[in-house]
């Protein structure tokens, strides 16, 4: 059955429920999913995820922690157990989750605890947030292959959890590199990742917007 048909009767509440949690896009027809990583300062991951062929959105957020309705000071504190993560909204049609994980082992470090370069601290752990139990075993296997093939020398701390509740950042966090390209931060650390990234994965780039005059 179409994501776009609702069934019949007694069901048609449950359907209606699925799909909006799995996040049905009735503009496009598209049935979309969501990831939720963290790997350093989300600006960063928000910049190299926005790239790829098949994904819709991305925001920053926090997540992981116990504290509800953390904000950027208190993130940023270490008190409230959050990281600074990225949730994606793909299209499963035009990139697989395992994909998300490929890129994600190799624009980050996972074998610094609580630490991305000269980021340090709990909210810029190696996190991936699952959303099922299909996601989480497939966070396992790829961990596990990047792990068997040594593709990093040091051992891999990447933590692996279920998803509790996301919250997005404030809103000048979203989109940052985008929006600010000559802070000095940008310029010094996400602008070579970014062009790192799309060197390597040129093909699963998408075309760039054409410029109107």
């Amino acid at each position: 059955m179409s994501p776009g048909c609702p069934p019949p009767g007694k069901a048609r509440s449950d359907w209606l429920s699925g799909i909006f949690r799995k996040g049905f896009d009735f503009m496009t027809g598209i049935l979309l999913a969501s990831a939720t990583l963290g790997g350093g300062c989300f600006w960063c991951l928000d910049a190299i995820y926005r790239d790829l062929k098949g994904v819709r959105a991305v925001i920053s957020g926090y997540a992981g922690g116990h504290v509800p309705n953390p904000g950027y000071q208190a993130v940023c504190s270490g008190r409230t157990g959050h990281a600074e993560v990225v949730r994606i909204e793909f299209d499963p049609a035009r990139i697989a989750y395992r994909d998300l994980l490929e890129v994600f082992f190799t624009v980050h470090d996972p074998t610094t605890l609580n630490r991305q370069g000269a980021d340090t601290g709990t909210q810029y752990r190696s996190i991936i947030l699952t959303h099922d139990a299909s996601q989480e075993r497939v966070a396992r296997e790829v961990t596990a292959s990047i792990r068997t093939a040594r593709i990093w020398p040091d051992p891999i701390v990447t933590e692996i959890k279920p998803l509790d509740t996301f919250y997005p950042a404030e809103a000048y966090h979203q989109d940052y590199m985008a929006r600010n390209p000559v802070q000095p931060y940008c310029v010094a650390v996400i602008a070579p990742k970014v062009a790192k990234f799309r060197k390597q994965f040129m093909s699963r780039l998408k075309e760039p917007t054409p410029h109107k005059p």
